[in-house]
């Protein structure tokens, strides 16, 4: 599936794409109305700070995630530092808009409340936020400054290399080694989680009536290619292809060869793209199990600051 390109915003404009559509109708919800600016025809000039968002809305944007808006930027003219996404979420749910990450680390996402997204734009245009100040201020549902608690393991910030290449495009789950200095915690991993198939899957071929239904095996694609050595979870949702694809990426990164229960970095593709959680790895296939079939959403699985995890209670 491939998405149009993206219009070349004017100097100083943000886009605002609409990326829920019903029966090829663009659905804004009451979004417009929260953010409380002033419309001039495709523009709408918020307060707090004047920034100009440029509405973009056609339906070969449906179900357009933020991981995919990084490639729709044209190129020749100046990259704005950011987009903002009307997405389901926003639209339907109440969540705020998603603002993605061109930039910094492009392809992440924060949602922010869309009273202050004025307020917020401004301080990004203006360089009084970055978007690692978002990231780090991030609640438990992606919220920036949200009241939902802060995550106890919270999505890095700090630098890391630039160039990776996509990730393989699966409607399953993807397992990615980040780290390469264990060896023996690589191969003890892959034993742990039920050893890989001729086609390079963990957690396949089992008999459903010995699965622990408490600990749901994790079914995932096994990408174990040094290209990614490194890669962190805000770098993750670039490198997913448009279309079909993961519905998380698990990375066993540094901390999973270092902590008790191989815990393992879980990146989120949908709700805000490249936030993440740790879990140890026996709990991981519940987690995408759970994603899966709609049944849970990601930040139930996010442990939150001064609380007890769930899978400790």
């Amino acid at each position: 599936m491939s998405f149009p390109e993206l219009p070349q915003p004017a100097p100083g404009e943000v886009l605002l794409v609409c990326v829920c559509y019903e029966e090829g109708e663009a659905r804004w919800g009451g979004l417009l109305g929260e953010i409380a600016g002033r419309r001039e025809g495709d523009v709408v000039v918020l307060p707090d700070g004047g920034v100009r968002l440029r509405l973009a809305e056609g339906p070969g944007w449906d179900h357009l995630h933020g991981g995919n808006v990084p490639a729709l930027v044209p190129d020749g003219g100046p990259v704005p530092p950011v987009a903002v996404l009307a997405d389901s979420a926003a639209v339907h749910g109440g969540d705020g808009p998603l603002l993605v990450d061109l930039a910094a680390t492009p392809g992440r996402g924060v949602r922010v409340p869309s009273a202050r997204l004025g307020e917020i734009l401004a301080g990004l245009l203006g360089g009084a936020l970055t978007f690692d100040d978002l990231v780090r201020a991030m609640d438990a549902y992606g919220m920036y400054q949200g009241d939902g608690g802060r995550p106890a393991f919270p999505t890095p910030t700090d630098p890391a290399r630039g160039a990776f290449p996509a990730l393989p495009a699966t409607a399953g789950a993807l397992l990615v080694r980040t780290f390469f200095d264990d060896e023996e915690g690589w191969r003890a991993l892959l034993a742990e989680l039920g050893g890989t198939d001729e086609d390079g899957w963990v957690g396949t071929g089992q008999d459903p009536d010995e699965i622990d239904v408490e600990h749901y095996p994790l079914e995932a694609l096994v990408v174990d290619a040094r290209a990614f050595e490194g890669l962190r979870p805000g770098q993750v949702p670039a490198l997913v292809p448009p279309g079909e694809h993961a519905t998380v990426v698990v990375l066993a990164d540094a901390g999973t060869f270092a902590g008790p229960g191989r815990p393992l970095t879980v990146v989120d593709l949908y709700d805000t793209p490249g936030q993440s959680t740790v879990l140890p790895c026996r709990d991981v296939g519940s987690l995408v199990c759970n994603l899966e079939i709609g049944n849970m959403d990601f930040h139930e699985f996010v442990a939150v600051e001064g609380t007890t995890p769930w899978w400790e209670e």
